[in-house]
């Protein structure tokens, strides 16, 4: 059950970039880790590039533009280092396909937590024995 939230800065960003990239991430989720194809909780936000709501800079030597996509995912841990590794690969060719979006744009960090981090819906933490909060 990952949360996904996804920041987009300038490089023509409107509803159809935003969706494109909100489904590129999350056929990248379906693909890479097994995830539900109908397991997709995201808040896709478009930042205005010309009143420069984001920072980026070329941290590690990477040449970033206003293209810039923060993806920020949070997850129940458990997958392992090669697992995040094709995630990270596969999300940054979709965004490419799906959006247009250069890969070096594409910043991406991972969260995990523990099965007793989720409630989703009716205040029941439905991954845990009791299901109860």
């Amino acid at each position: 059950m990952p949360f996904v939230r996804i920041d987009a800065h300038g490089g023509g960003t409107d509803d159809d970039r935003l969706d494109a990239l909100g489904r590129a991430v999350h056929d990248a989720l379906v693909e890479a880790l097994g995830i539900p194809p109908d397991d997709r909780f995201q808040v896709l936000t478009a930042h205005d590039a010309a009143r420069g709501t984001l920072r980026y800079d070329d941290y590690p030597g990477v040449r970033r533009d206003a293209g810039i996509v923060f993806v920020a995912i949070t997850l129940r841990a458990g997958r392992t280092t090669r697992q995040k590794a094709a995630l990270y690969g596969r999300i940054a060719q979709l965004a490419e396909e799906y959006a247009g979006t250069d890969p070096r744009n594409v910043f991406v960090t991972l969260t995990e937590n523990t099965s007793a981090d989720w409630s989703l819906g009716n205040g029941l933490a439905q991954y845990v024995g009791s299901g109860s909060c």
